[in-house]
């Protein structure tokens, strides 16, 4: 499970067997875990995590889409 970014309490990270799945992240929170594609950005699934820290992690998957996706092929297409 490669870490791609923190941001506080976020943990953004992939899982390194999901290569067949469009390009995605993953976010870990203390709340639970909820799961992000990333073209476009929008959310795929959601574990324990609150609709507000939602939203909060929508805008920061869109803020930083670009390194995400570089991070995501760059792993995933060697």
């Amino acid at each position: 499970m490669p870490t791609v970014l923190r941001i506080g309490a976020f943990r953004f990270h992939f899982y390194s067997d999901e290569y067949l799945e469009p390009p995605h992240i993953h976010i870990e929170t203390p709340d639970g875990e909820c799961k992000f594609w990333l073209e476009p950005v929008r959310p795929a699934r959601n574990k324990g995590v609150p609709p507000v820290v939602i939203r909060q992690l929508e805008r920061l998957v869109y803020e930083h889409q670009q390194i995400l996706k570089e991070r995501y092929h760059e792993y995933h297409c060697r």
